[in-house]
């Protein structure tokens, strides 16, 4: 009985560190492992800095308003003295998302004023995680995690509208701003 259980925790033990070995990277690990290296700049965004008046919001504009709880911004800066550095980090942030379990929801932008992508984890109609990757050669890239539980695409699209008319605090959007000037 001593040896099967002996024999049973090893092989638990063997598993156990083949499986943490095969971990691929992801973003929540790209955004920890950065958030305090230098030519980053990290910040963390609560939904209440939105100042949004729920009782102006349709029913999807509130459920959309509730399923997201905050959102997570990382942002890489070129230099003149960090280009190669820039190509290694955006290239492991491209090979982070092109990992098939960050679904694509779209793309946009061109050359000249900056490229954008709209990727998600979860399902289509219960997604845990908005991610909007945008890139401009000559200023840098940055990473934006939107954290939800039960977000839809359609109804967070309605809360567009609504976010024109809401009195946001930018004192941590325009650190944000400040960083790519």
């Amino acid at each position: 009985m001593k040896i099967a259980i002996k024999n049973l925790t090893g092989l638990l033990l063997v598993a156990v560190t083949l499986f943490s070995c095969n971990q691929e990277p992801t973003l929540q690990t790209y955004y920890v492992d950065n958030q305090e290296q230098p030519n980053f700049l990290s910040i963390d965004v609560p939904l209440s800095m939105l100042n949004i008046d729920k009782m102006q919001l349709s029913d999807d504009q509130k459920d959309a308003y509730e399923s997201i709880k905050k959102l997570n911004m990382l942002a890489y800066k070129i230099k003149p003295d960090n280009k190669a550095e820039y190509e290694a980090e955006l290239a492991e942030v491209n090979t982070i998302l092109a990992n098939p379990k960050y679904e694509e929801l779209m793309r946009g932008g061109n050359p000249e004023d900056g490229k954008f992508i709209i990727k998600f984890l979860g399902e289509e109609d219960d997604i845990e995680e908005f991610i909007v990757f945008g890139n401009m050669e000559n200023k840098g890239f940055a990473v934006v995690r939107v954290l939800g539980s039960e977000m839809n695409p359609n109804k967070i699209m309605t809360l567009a509208s609504a976010l024109d008319k809401a009195s946001i605090d930018d004192s941590q959007l325009s650190q944000f701003k400040e960083f790519f000037k």
